[in-house]
């Protein structure tokens, strides 16, 4: 191990919430974002990085969504409406999402819904874009014009399970990751699921028949990113219980192949690091390690237990906890742990993580560490980072998930956090409120907009303002 000098950056949530106009308890963040802000992110910045958030949220009277003076939001799409495109309505838990840019100054979105058979509103797939007949989830493409206005909206694939997020390719397609492992003949599915599906968000036809990326893994997958300069696709996994999941690579047998490449196959291996099995453990932000091992999967179709429960000799692989967010930038996959309990069998606790895996290095160094404040044990209000992007003005923008009240956070290229925006949308009861979480932050490739998803009721957002400011 080897801390970093780097001061860490601290907040306190009360401080947080103060600022952001809502009462809460503290939680610190600590750690540094500076290498988390990529140069080559700054669109339409002209040099100009914020230093700061953008001020008190402003409560919203339509009761969807607050955000700070000056920014304004678009309901894109909201679930349970006809698809603009027609067959039927469009399905609940908006998860990860992706943007595209598309023709003539077009914006494609392509979404995922993480929907079980329990879901409101299931994939409404025809039956050639149906993988399993018995699955409910997918994903579907929006196509927007440059006010954000909905043009087409049409399901892109269906008959999958727990579409939960994913990522884009070097060559402009999404995959979408299924967070779930029922065998076929389990749950009403006709079919195993576990597995990536990769969604062509231009040419729809080419979306018939789904092809299960197999060699990928069968597991819970969440999310992946690809290196653009060797094609290597990272993987995370959200198990559920212990041993926790893992992170991946996957070594394609034709690298950045574009559409359909990753069919041909390649090696699944998963992250040891020396001396560590619970990345839970790594506590200091700087802290790196060096010498990462990659191990390969021995089954990766898991036809007999879990790839994560697999034998990888005595020195066995590295587990954590929610493993969730992964994406590309600065020469770097990072992912997000979004928390850990010792009570269910982490090491240690922590209320969020964020890693960075340097491929030329080969080096792991932890960035980010979300800390509960020890003297406000009952606060359910911070629960962890989910999806998680850059944002082209230096900095993340980060979704909370859990429990009461959710936001949408800012952290600065100065390591500072601050609320940008708090869903109004209350599917608890009065006495007991619960609101759907955040989910597929991204911006556009202009920095002009950015979009994001309330998980329930499945709604996505345009949101656009001075983000100079």
């Amino acid at each position: 191990m080897t801390p970093s000098d780097d001061s860490p950056a601290t907040l306190s949530r009360r401080e947080l919430l103060t600022r952001a106009g809502a009462a809460g308890v503290a939680v610190t963040f600590a750690g540094t974002v500076g290498a988390l802000v990529s140069a080559d992110m700054a669109v339409g910045a002209a040099g100009v990085v914020p230093r700061a958030g953008y001020g008190p949220l402003v409560p919203d009277p339509a009761g969807l969504l607050d955000l700070p003076r000056g920014f304004r939001y678009r309901v894109v799409s909201r679930e349970g409406e006809p698809l603009k495109s027609g067959g039927g309505a469009v399905p609940s838990r908006f998860d990860g999402m992706g943007y595209f840019r598309g023709r003539g100054g077009r914006g494609v979105l392509v979404r995922n819904h993480e929907n079980s058979p329990t879901a409101r509103n299931p994939v409404p797939a025809p039956p050639e874009y149906k993988y399993d007949p018995g699955g409910f989830g997918g994903t579907t493409t929006l196509v927007l014009d440059a006010g954000n206005g909905l043009i087409e909206e049409r399901v892109s694939l269906g008959g999958t399970a727990v579409n939960c997020a994913g990522g884009i390719t070097p060559w402009q397609t999404w995959l979408s990751c299924e967070e779930n492992e029922s065998r076929a003949g389990t749950n009403g599915y006709e079919k195993d699921h576990g597995f990536i599906f990769e969604v062509d968000p231009f040419h729809n036809t080419a979306n018939a028949t789904p092809t299960p990326l197999t060699a990928m893994g069968r597991f819970q997958h969440e999310a992946i990113c690809v290196d653009p300069r060797t094609g290597i696709v990272y993987e995370t996994e959200d198990a559920f219980a212990f041993p926790f999941g893992c992170f991946y690579r996957f070594r394609p047998n034709r690298p950045l192949g574009g559409y359909g490449s990753l069919r041909a196959g390649g090696l699944l291996q998963a992250m040891r690091v020396p001396g560590v099995a619970d990345l839970s453990a790594v506590q200091e932000p700087g802290t790196e390690f060096g010498g990462i091992e990659w191990v390969t999967v021995p089954d990766p179709l898991a036809t007999s237990e879990p790839t994560r429960e697999q034998d990888y000799g005595p020195a066995g692989i590295t587990h954590a906890q929610k493993l969730e967010g992964c994406y590309w930038g600065n020469g770097a996959a990072y992912f997000v742990s979004s928390y850990s309990r010792a009570d269910e069998g982490s090491t240690v606790d922590h209320d969020g993580q964020v890693w960075r895996y340097d491929p030329v290095r080969n080096r792991l160094r932890l960035e980010v560490v979300f800390t509960r404040d020890s003297a406000t044990p009952d606060d359910k209000l911070y629960q962890a980072p989910d999806n998680i992007c850059l944002s082209p003005y230096g900095g993340l923008m980060i979704c909370e998930d859990g429990d009461g009240e959710q936001h949408l956070l800012g952290v600065t290229a100065d390591g500072d956090p601050f609320v940008f925006a708090r869903n109004r949308q209350n599917v608890g009861t009065a006495d007991d409120p619960s609101y759907g979480e955040f989910a597929g932050v991204v911006f556009d490739d202009r920095g002009r907009t950015l979009y994001v998803n309330c998980y329930n009721p499945g709604t996505t957002f345009a949101i656009t303002g001075p983000w100079h400011r």
